[in-house]
């Protein structure tokens, strides 16, 4: 994670390198299309659901880069000066959202925290999240919530349209109120209920299904565990008979190989993120399930 002073050095040479090429040619968005920023992917697909043709979709955070750790770039600097909505999960998970959105100079971006009005874990609790934990969007239940203010901010920047985003939105929430009847049906099959997860992503999908996320290798995202941390996990998860460490694509997954290396455990993959172009959030969620029944499913 970057320090206080590092961010404040990375802001500034940002500023500098938008006013340098600010200048430059900018790709035009296409013909009559709104101009929508996501900051992941999921809420980049939440935001083309409810979008549909009438938007056209950035991403910022890039395939395979976490939002804990990543740098916005001058190039999407230049399209949040030109968008009409930025969609951020917010919880602090975009911990460069004020500054940059600052930086644009864009009066007529709208902002949209979508996490905002959700009841979140851990609030000043965890320095590494003093706001609380931000992964809110694994809970398909809490992903609704976040469909429905990306609907009601496309509907006040293009009020126009706002009966098209409305059924465009319900049409993606009845798929996402199945998806979460799918999960409940699945995970009462599940043998184990305790696992260890990568980073503490996964507490509200845990917590919606009644699983039991008992440990967290990385409680830092990108800072490697102590060996006296690992030590303990290891410990604990001897005692629970866990036979299954998830890592993550986006992370390293030394310190998980390491932990199943004592364990006699598996590593398998949950991906809280997905990857974009083609990224589907439903899709995402059921391959992630399926790893889920693959490990605690026996």
């Amino acid at each position: 994670m970057l320090t206080v002073v590092g961010r404040s050095i990375w802001i500034a040479i940002t500023l500098v390198l938008l006013i340098a090429v600010g200048c430059g040619r900018v790709t035009k968005p296409s013909k009559g299309k709104m101009i929508v920023a996501a900051s992941i992917a999921p809420l980049y697909d939440f935001s083309r659901q409810v979008g549909g043709s009438l938007v056209d979709v950035k991403l910022l955070v890039p395939p395979g880069a976490s939002p804990h750790t990543y740098q916005i770039e001058p190039a999407q600097m230049k399209v949040l000066s030109r968008a009409s909505v930025l969609v951020l999960n917010g919880v602090g998970l975009e911990y460069w959202a004020d500054k940059v959105v600052d930086a644009a100079g864009n009066p007529r971006l709208m902002v949209v925290r979508t996490a905002e009005g959700l009841p979140i874990i851990g609030k000043g609790k965890d320095p590494h999240h003093p706001g609380g934990n931000p992964h809110v969007w694994l809970n398909p239940r809490m992903a609704i919530h976040q469909v429905e203010a990306i609907r009601d901010t496309f509907a006040k920047a293009d009020p126009a349209h706002s009966k098209t985003y409305a059924e465009n939105a319900e049409r993606f929430i009845q798929k996402l109120r199945a998806l979460d009847e799918e999960i409940r049906k699945r995970v009462k099959t599940f043998k184990s209920r305790s696992f260890i997860a990568f980073h503490p992503a996964w507490i509200y999908f845990a917590k919606e299904y009644g699983l039991d996320q008992t440990a967290v290798i990385e409680e830092s995202p990108g800072k490697e565990p102590s060996p006296s941390y690992l030590k303990k996990i290891i410990e604990k998860a001897k005692k629970l008979k866990i036979k299954v460490v998830f890592a993550e694509p986006q992370l390293s997954p030394k310190a998980a190989q390491v932990i199943a290396e004592e364990l006699g455990a598996e590593v398998l993959i949950l991906d809280p993120l997905g990857q974009p172009p083609d990224y589907s959030y439903i899709k995402t969620m059921r391959r992630n399930l399926d790893q889920m029944a693959k490990g605690l499913g026996r």
